[in-house]
């Protein structure tokens, strides 16, 4: 399926003549031209390996959005208590609508009324490394990994690092939800999610209120 395709529910979101989210892979360049996302740039960066963003999202509800590049587009979840880097810790993981690539360089104010109305900070991104095996030890598609409801991964992030793994089950009201676990032994000193008021995003280093203040510019 092609990217236009899967991004359709994104698009029907979105009025983009309100909101600054990107509404397809590239960005505006200081010319006025397009230039590419960090995402398409990954081979620079991370050796051509898939890229992940954790974003904080100050909305209805505060949350982290976590997303994994998987083909040419972000996989996206919404983690209400965020990623924990403590084994211990089972994170509900809503599945949301694919993002474009370009969304791992977002960082701003979605205008009031908008879908996802709020303030958004790049809290955490990098790049993953699929894991998932076969009972023989072969390595899995990732994204066939995701469809049959169980994927590994292990992250390189500014802050996140380690191995995760995702597993989908059937919610109480019949809907598919996920759980974000490290992998590990459970530590009792293990360091969960940060408190969101406080954590500083990794792109400008700016928190949410100070997003908020500036109207979302940079």
């Amino acid at each position: 399926m092609a990217a236009e395709d899967r991004l359709r529910t994104y698009h029907a979101k979105r009025d983009f003549e309100r909101t600054r989210e990107p509404a397809d892979e590239g960005r505006e360049a200081a010319g006025g031209g397009r230039e590419p996302s960090a995402a398409q740039d990954a081979g620079g960066r991370g050796g051509g390996r898939p890229r992940f963003v954790v974003q904080i999202h100050d909305a209805r509800r505060m949350h982290f959005d976590f997303r994994l590049q998987v083909g040419d587009v972000l996989k996206s979840w919404s983690v209400p208590r965020g990623p924990s880097a403590d084994p211990g810790d089972k994170r509900l993981a809503v599945p949301t609508e694919d993002h474009p690539l370009a969304y791992e360089d977002f960082e701003g104010v979605i205008p009031k009324g908008q879908y996802g109305g709020g303030t958004v900070i790049v809290w955490d991104r990098g790049t993953y490394e699929p894991l998932s095996h076969d009972r023989q030890g072969r390595p899995v598609d990732f994204a066939g990994s995701l469809a049959r409801g169980h994927a590994t991964f292990r992250l390189h992030g500014a802050k996140l690092r380690g191995e995760y793994a995702l597993t989908r089950f059937r919610g109480r009201d019949g809907e598919d939800a996920w759980l974000l676990v490290r992998k590990g032994a459970a530590r009792r000193a293990g360091h969960g999610s940060p408190d969101p008021r406080r954590a500083r995003s990794v792109r400008t280093g700016r928190t949410l209120a100070q997003v908020a203040a500036d109207g979302g510019a940079r």
